[in-house]
Parts: structure tokens; sequence; C-alpha cells
């Protein structure tokens, strides 16, 4: 069956009824588990790449200018890692379970329809993201350009809708590129991730090996206040709970990656090596570059660019910039592109497959002109943090759906049935319990997120909408109703 082609008379052994095509396309059915190509290498790569984007550092190298010192970062990422470690452990495996994308997956808590509301949280946040992320890699070709050919300074004067012409060719350059492997479907993507990951891994750490060897083998441990006591410890919980927020959304999606794993096993190992170890080594790179650019000059960098713009060799510019746009190409293509895709798809299945909402995706996020977005504290702030919210009360209800409700028993067939005797088709499509439970953790995490009497607790905003969903819906759930555990190899396509 080719992509984007839906049915609407596949029977479902153990289901309710046919499959609908409202429901059930190529690319939004489970993947047979017979074929399944994600190996633990692969699970790897997905966080060897995304961990090391550039937002990631500028967050990181911002706790050293806050105050905390070489050990407190450390503890942080070392804190998160295992709390990331636990949610997308459990993600992941629901995903190989099952078989199916997320809006899929939102299905089982939310209903056949009421899964639309959580796709499009998902895939709005992830847009907006997406065309930003696209932005700041821009920036990076921009400036490498015109290292090396300073005549193309010209075209970076002007302004087009906020963009310089210069700007603009760099920015369209890699949005095509982007939309290019994307086309290719799943299979391409995870081939780029191989790629990328080992060369962004070396590069970093010759960054870090080469700035060490600049301020004389040693580095600076903290800026000349460090935090200290209970702010020092303060700061270092809100580190942690915000790293996990920024992937708050990877958190949310990670199962269209892992319904093409192999094994359970493959997930675990590859976590374990891509999580703490990985993010252990992220945090290294973050105190030897913050640490050695404050010995050598007293002042704190914001981002990896700031460094490599002051390599004084060509050819090592080149790479260093090179590897950096490849990484943040590689973080936009898991992070910000596959969930969008998913959620179109699950929007307009007979009009859409996998290769037309990526181009869909890509033209919105074009069109919002993101480097306004960017550059407008309360767009991001509160538009795109307002959302980013909503994502951890999405999480806690399907969450305690699935492992405490259910106890993982999923009956895949009727996820993509509309008969009303379905197990997903509750009321009308909707789970008004699922609801009833988000809608008060969305507006409390909201509030905790926004509003600046509860400034302290932002950073907790998502943990705080996350456990109160869990536990609403814990207590709301129906336990009542019939729960079957049928595998979905009967409407299942070859996995990518």
């Amino acid at each position: 069956m080719p992509p984007g082609t839906a049915t609407g008379d596949t029977r479902a052994d153990g289901g309710d009824g046919a499959t609908s095509s409202v429901l059930y396309t190529y690319d939004l059915a489970p993947t047979k588990k017979q074929g399944r190509r994600w190996g633990a290498y692969n699970v790897f790569t997905l966080w060897a790449n995304d961990v090391h984007s550039l937002g990631n550092y500028a967050f990181a190298i911002g706790l050293f200018a806050l105050g905390l010192n070489v050990w407190g970062i450390l503890a942080a990422f070392a804190l998160a890692s295992v709390l990331l470690f636990l949610l997308l452990t459990l993600s992941g495996f629901m995903g190989h379970k099952t078989g199916v994308p997320f809006p899929v997956m939102s299905r089982i808590a939310f209903g056949i329809r009421g899964a639309k509301i959580p796709a499009a949280v998902r895939g709005i946040v992830a847009i907006a993201w997406f065309g930003i992320q696209t932005y700041l890699a821009s920036a990076v070709l921009s400036a490498l350009l015109i290292a090396m050919f300073p005549g193309l300074r010209g075209l970076d004067s002007n302004s087009l809708l906020g963009q310089s012409t210069l700007g603009w060719i760099s920015f369209l350059s890699l949005w095509a590129l982007q939309l290019l492997i994307v086309s290719y479907g799943m299979q391409m993507i995870r081939r780029y991730m191989a790629f990328a990951a080992p060369t962004t891994l070396i590069t970093m750490l010759a960054l870090a090996v080469w700035m060490f060897v600049r301020a004389d083998g040693s580095i600076s441990v903290s800026v000349d206040a460090p935090l200290t006591g209970g702010a020092m410890w303060l700061q270092i919980l809100q580190a942690a709970a915000l790293w996990v927020v920024i992937y708050g959304t990877f958190v949310l999606n990670f199962c269209d990656f892992t319904r093409s794993a192999r094994s359970r096993g493959s997930i675990v190992r590859g976590n374990v090596i891509g999580i703490p170890l990985n993010m252990l080594f992220f945090a290294v790179i973050v105190v030897v570059l913050s640490g050695a650019q404050f010995k050598l000059d007293g002042h704190v960098i914001t981002s990896p660019t700031d460094i490599v713009r002051t390599i004084p060799n060509m050819v090592l510019l080149a790479t260093a910039s090179l590897a950096l746009i490849a990484l943040t190409v590689a973080v936009n293509l898991l992070a910000n592109f596959v969930a969008p895709i998913y959620a179109l798809i699950d929007l307009f299945p007979r009009r859409l497959n996998f290769r037309r909402a990526g181009v869909v995706s890509a033209v919105v996020g074009l069109v919002i002109l993101p480097w306004n977005l960017y550059n407008s504290p309360i767009v991001v702030n509160y538009f795109l943090g307002g959302l980013g919210a909503l994502l951890g009360p999405l999480f806690g209800v399907i969450m305690a759906d699935y492992w405490l409700l259910r106890k993982s028993r999923i009956n895949v067939p009727d996820l993509y049935s509309e008969d009303p005797r379905g197990e997903y088709h509750y009321s009308r499509g909707f789970n008004p319990r699922a609801v009833a439970a988000f809608v008060p953790a969305a507006a409390v995490a909201v509030v905790v997120a926004l509003v600046p009497f509860f400034h302290a607790a932002a950073g907790f905003s998502w943990f705080v909408g996350a456990l109160l969903a869990a536990v609403f819906y814990a207590l709301i759930a129906d336990r009542g109703a019939q729960i079957r555990d049928v595998d979905g190899e009967s409407i299942a396509v070859a996995a990518e």
C-alpha cells in the first residue's frame, strides 16, 4: 500500500468494526513488529543530536551566568537526566507496544475525536519552534558566509520583513534542505541522525578541547559572585525542572520514533547511553566552554557560536559552523518537524500523507516569520510558554490512562474504528473524563508558568500540571469499562 492510501473496509481482528478512512491511513497505521529497524544506536542518535542544540547550549550556559558553579551545573543535569530517562522510557515503551504515532496514541485517553486536541497543541508548538530553530541555524550560516566572502556583507545590511537578503538566502536554503530530507520519510531521517550524531559529538568535543588549551589548561569554576546555600539548590532544582520542560514536547511524541524500535531493550540501552551519559557529556562541554571563556576575558558567552566566530583558522571555522548547522537541522527534524506532520495527517487524513504534511508544516513555519517571534519576548514567553505549559497536563492524562488504568492493555484496532461500541469512542468520540482532568490541571499549569506572582515556581509548571492531571484522572476514570489487549498486526504496515 503506498503512503497516504486510506482504507475504509479493513477488518480488525478483535475490534468492534471496520477501520475508518477518517482514522486510518498508511502513515497513521500501526507498524508491524517484524522488520522494525530502530536499534539502540538509532535511539542514542536522537539524543546525541537533540541534546546538543544551539538553544540548549544557550540555556545551559545561561546557568553559569546566573551564578551556578561547575558542580551545580553538573548536579542539575544529572538530576534532569534521571527524570528524563524515566519519563522517556515509559513513553517509548508505549510506542513500541502499539506501533502507533502520537496522534493515534492520544485516542486511547481522549477518544478518537478528542485526540485532535493534544495533537493540535503539540503540532502548533512544534511548527513555531521549527521556524525559530531554522532561523538560528541560518544566522550561523550567514555569519560563515560573510567570514568566507566579505563582499556579501552588503547583502546583510537591508531588511525585508525583518530579514536581510543574505538572511533570506540562508534561511530558505536550510528550510529547503530540511523539507528535502523529510520528503523521503522516516527512513531518511534515521539515516541523517546516524550521520549527524558522531559529527556533532566530535565537533563539540574538539571545540571544548581547543578552548581548554587556550585557557592554559584550566577554567573558572564560577562567576565572581556565585550562588550559595539555599539559593544555589533552588537554582539547581529549577534548572533540572526547566530542562525537563524543554523536552516536554519530545516526551509526548517519543512514540513517533519508538514505534519502529526493535525491542524494549533497544529503547532502554539507547536511552541509557543517550540521556544520562550524553547529557553529562553535554554538561562537561558547557562548563569547559563557559569557564574557559570567563577565565580568558571575564565575559560569559551566550552560545557556542560566540566561540566559533573567534576561531582564527578559516577551515576550522567553516567546519565548526557547518557542524552546528547540521546539528540544528537534526534537532529540528526530531523535535519540531515529525510531530506536526503526524498531527496534520490526523487532522486531514484524506488529503495529506507524510510528504504533503511536511510541505504544509514547512510553509507554515515560513509564513509566520519566525525571527519576529524569536525577537519578541511577549510571544515567546506568553504564547509559546503558555502552550508549553499545556504539555504537562496532556502527558499526565495519557500516562495515567495507559499505565495506571489500562496497565498497558490496548485494543489497537479499535483506535481506528468509528463504531459506537468501540473502546475509544466514549461519548461521540470524546472522553469527557480525560477533558475534565486536563482542563483544571492545564489552568493551574498556565497560571504558574505565566503569572509573575508564581515566578519562583514557574520552572516547575510542567510537573505541577502533569501530576495534577494524573491525579485528577486517576480519581475520576471509568474503571468499569471493558479493557482488552489486542495487537494491531492485522492492520499494520511495514515500519520505516
